[in-house]
């Protein structure tokens, strides 16, 4: 049951998302990693609350993620009270951590204007669902490079061990 509460949780949360970053064109967040990299959908759901604490157009045009990460989080932080729980440099990644990102948004949604219609349930409802796959796929993978380094490396101190008891063996028989 804690995984359903969790993923209507998750659909409750993302549809607010959607429905509030709507009229931004630049943001189209469908999952709680990638779509918030750039850090144009946090900036944008601050915006769509409260436009009167920055200038869009100024904060999307920011060069860089972490520019723009860093922005949000000091305007959620000075303006709304929620402390600074994310790093720029951790959230500006190819995959940001899952959980991290619910956090975050979570703690938002607790301050910010809380409506979510139906239509924007169902939304999310029909996006594709290949992101979950991709980050289970991803770690996947990490796990497998990581058991494969601890296997070389455990290789690598047995024949190390192995070569200094030949030696040892071997410099104890000649004498």
């Amino acid at each position: 049951m804690a995984g359903l509460q969790q993923t209507n949780s998750e659909k409750i949360l993302l549809s607010w998302v959607r429905q509030s970053t709507r009229n931004y064109p630049q943001v189209n967040v469908i999952n709680f990693t990638s779509s918030w990299s750039d850090g144009l959908a946090f900036n944008a759901l601050l915006h769509s609350h409260r436009p009167d604490l920055f200038d869009w157009n100024a904060v999307a045009a920011q060069q860089s993620p972490v520019q723009r990460l860093d922005h949000a989080f000091n305007i959620a932080r000075q303006h709304l009270g929620i402390e600074k729980l994310l790093d720029p440099e951790d959230v500006a990644t190819a995959c940001p951590d899952k959980k991290s990102i619910l956090m975050y948004v979570t703690s938002l949604f607790q301050v910010l204007p809380q409506q979510v219609t139906m239509e924007a349930i169902r939304e999310v409802e029909m996006l594709p669902r290949h992101s979950r796959v991709t980050r289970e796929e991803h770690m996947q993978v990490h796990h497998q490079q990581r058991f494969s380094q601890e296997v070389s490396f455990l290789t690598f101190l047995l024949s190390s061990c192995c070569s200094k008891v030949v030696v040892s063996l071997t410099y104890s028989i000649r004498f």
